[in-house]
């Protein structure tokens, strides 16, 4: 089983600490919210949303994909980091048996943020890597980003 790893950094004006909240503590609520045409639920199904918790992300019907489960990996309120594993769903197709996402909020001197990915694509068996499958999902991440970015921006007393 190889491992293909590619790492994104994104520069934002919201700070850190608000982009977390949106992004990672309250996302089962907003992201069901801002883009209800794609995202029907996003659910706990195992333990406390703490490290080891299983979430379900539950997509519309009519979509490509019915869900995805998501194991938290780590998540550090005071550092803004969030490492999660994507272990079951229709976005590993049959080439991955797991994708690592660490995420790392880092504040900016001019109070916006750099938010740094890495992204770790356990493939399966001698699977060749398909630059198409991974940038077709991370402009999927980075359109929820990009949706949840402009929400802040309108809305600066939300998550403050």
């Amino acid at each position: 089983m190889g491992v293909y790893t590619d790492t994104d950094e994104y520069p934002s004006t919201i700070s850190p600490a608000r982009l977390f909240k949106a992004l990672v503590v309250d996302a089962h609520n907003l992201i069901p919210k801002l883009l209800p045409h794609a995202v029907k639920s996003i659910e706990l199904i195992q333990g406390d949303g703490g490290a080891g918790s299983i979430m379900q992300i539950n997509f519309i019907e009519g979509s490509h994909m019915k869900s995805v489960k998501n194991r938290v990996d780590e998540i550090n309120k005071d550092t803004f980091t969030y490492n999660y594993t994507l272990i079951e769903g229709e976005a590993l197709k049959d080439k991955f048996a797991s994708i690592a996402h660490e995420t790392k909020f880092e504040a900016t001197p001019d109070g916006g943020s750099m938010n740094k990915i890495t992204n770790k694509y356990y493939l399966k068996g001698d699977i060749e890597i398909n630059e198409e499958d991974i940038k077709a999902g991370k402009e999927k991440v980075l359109g929820i980003y990009k949706v949840v970015e402009t929400y802040l921006l309108q809305n600066p007393d939300v998550y403050a």
